[in-house]
């Protein structure tokens, strides 16, 4: 059974760099919002196995959409990204209810890891 993925980063370019790296088996698009807001809403709407969720976007910044997301859903599986790799962040991040956080530019072996670790594959 595939592992609907949703991806969401204001940078269409990321996006797609994210997906090259992440859509082989077991995962599959469920879909990609370019906001904040519209990453709760499409969470609601789509309820994906996992979702890839940048920090700094428009809106409603990845930290608070994680909230949101897990007010809603408290088990959702949450994998922050940015280029930002301060601690402070990460803690963020985790304190919200992100599970794990890569890093831009991406590394596809650590990718995968944090994907696995998440989703228990």
């Amino acid at each position: 059974m595939a592992i609907k993925v949703l991806f969401c980063d204001d940078s269409s370019f990321m996006r797609t760099i994210l997906k090259g790296i992440i859509l082989r088996e077991p995962y599959e698009l469920a879909g990609e919002a370019s906001n904040g807001r519209e990453a709760v809403e499409l969470y609601k709407k789509l309820k994906p196995d996992l979702v890839t969720m940048d920090i700094v976007m428009p809106e409603l910044d990845g930290i608070e959409a994680v909230r949101e997301i897990r007010a809603f859903d408290p088990e959702a599986k949450i994998v922050m990204v940015s280029a930002m790799g301060q601690q402070s962040m990460v803690i963020d991040s985790i304190q919200a209810g992100a599970r794990d956080f890569i890093i831009k530019p991406f590394q596809p072996p650590r990718v995968q890891e944090a994907l696995k670790r998440v989703v228990g594959a």
